[in-house]
């Protein structure tokens, strides 16, 4: 197999090589773990890879060696765009429910990808399987490597159509992925109390960079059509970046963690909030009412007094909702009482498990009845327990990382984002001696 090493050849080649090679270690992850998410992934980094390639092997000289592998560089399909917008929504999709299943009915997403794939396949079959295998008529353009079809196609503005329409797709399937994003950081703010590993902060990265990546095409694409013809070194300096894309995909897949069970994230049109019917769909603006305080005791009276707290204030409709009053005040005392939230990875199933009732009752509680959301309410208990700590003298010889620990948070960088949010200032500044 010819292979001419250049500077612009050479470049390419460890992109591509690492494209294949983790593409390779994501669908064997796929088979050991069953995660849709690498399998989607891998795909995501094939499509890349391959569009790449083609550059590759241009520069390694099969254009022009005039044989078989000029013919597979004109047939093989190596840049499907029209599948990457499709594809990069189902990656979010699968990564953030681990129940999700492509299905029957959401085969019309890949629509116009298989379209072009069925396409080109008819033309390699007619000028390769028809015109020159069983007519053996030989093939008419390119030194003879490439056949009447293809060389016909080559004069309508089929590319320029596919192009056009893979940057929309893309477009659109990436602004509607990042809309659901926003989407999913909420839900894991009303399931989980910690979410730093599984809130793929990175994933919005991935998605801005695709874009910048279409984009950067698109420039080079507009550049050669209406402003000045690209020679194939300028074409190249596109696809290093497409590699540079393919390396932060590697990483970043490679990187996330594929037993997530625990996520079960559907987008807002799929849906549907089941509440008891007895309760009211709309709540009124609510009524906050304070549960018992709890003491911190320190040395220091002036501490003591900023420190002296009240649990996160419950709330109850017009009309004294009796049930939600209810709710709230066995919420409220569990709390107290049971302390679930020095569990670092606690999840409203979990709590709900405790209170014996449903996951969507409990999220109206702690929203209507307690005024937050279930990871600021369950991260509040954490700082005010953290609170206790670093004011105690008696916890004075510990780090900060004991006191995030033993306070229910799962590392020190937790402690010191979720501390700055609901205090405003950072835990050394508490545990600062006056």
């Amino acid at each position: 197999m010819p292979f001419t090493f250049s500077v612009y050849s050479g470049l390419l080649l460890p992109f591509f090589v690492q494209g294949v090679v983790v593409s390779g270690v994501l669908l064997r992850r796929r088979r050991r773990y069953g995660s849709a998410a690498d399998a989607w992934l891998a795909v995501l980094l094939l499509l890349h890879t391959l569009r790449l390639a083609q550059w590759m092997l241009g520069f390694a000289g099969w254009y022009d060696s005039h044989d078989a592998f000029s013919t597979f560089m004109f047939y093989f399909p190596f840049s499907n765009r029209l599948a990457v917008g499709p594809v990069l929504y189902f990656y979010f999709r699968s990564l953030t429910n681990q129940e999700f299943r492509f299905s029957r009915r959401q085969w019309w997403h890949l629509a116009p990808a298989l379209a072009y794939l069925a396409l080109r396949l008819g033309v390699l079959l007619y000028d390769i399987g028809l015109w020159h295998g069983l007519r053996g008529q030989p093939l008419p353009a390119h030194f003879g490597t490439k056949g009447p079809l293809a060389q016909q196609l080559d004069e309508v503005p089929l590319e320029y159509v596919v192009e056009v329409g893979a940057y929309l797709l893309i477009g659109a399937y990436a602004l509607r992925t990042l809309r659901e994003y926003r989407a999913y950081a909420r839900y894991l703010n009303d399931n989980f109390s910690d979410t730093d590993q599984i809130r793929f902060r990175w994933l919005r990265n991935v998605l801005v960079a695709v874009l910048i990546g279409t984009g950067v095409s698109l420039a080079f694409a507009i550049t050669n059509s209406f402003v000045t013809p690209l020679s194939y070194y300028q074409a190249w300096y596109d696809y290093f970046f497409t590699g540079l894309l393919i390396y932060y995909l590697s990483i970043a897949g490679l990187l996330t963690g594929h037993q997530l069970a625990g996520l079960h994230f559907q987008p807002p049109a799929e849906t549907s909030v089941l509440l008891p019917k007895s309760e009211p769909e709309a709540v009124p603006e609510p009524v906050l009412i304070a549960p018992p305080q709890q003491l911190v005791v320190t040395e220091n009276p002036e501490r003591a007094a900023t420190a002296t707290t009240v649990a996160p204030k419950a709330a109850v409709t017009p009309g004294a909702d009796a049930e939600l009053t209810r709710w709230t005040t066995r919420l409220l005392a569990h709390m107290a009482e049971a302390r679930p939230y020095l569990a670092p990875e606690l999840t409203l199933g979990e709590l709900a498990a405790q209170l014996r009732t449903n996951t969507s009752w409990l999220s109206r509680v702690i929203n209507a009845g307690c005024g937050q959301n279930f990871n600021d309410f369950i991260n509040e208990y954490r700082v005010r327990e953290a609170e206790a700590r670093l004011q105690d003298p008696r916890f004075r010889h510990y780090t900060l990382l004991a006191v995030a620990l033993e306070a229910g948070f799962n590392s020190k960088s937790t402690f010191n984002r979720v501390f700055k949010k609901l205090r405003g200032i950072t835990p050394g500044e508490v545990a600062r001696p006056e």
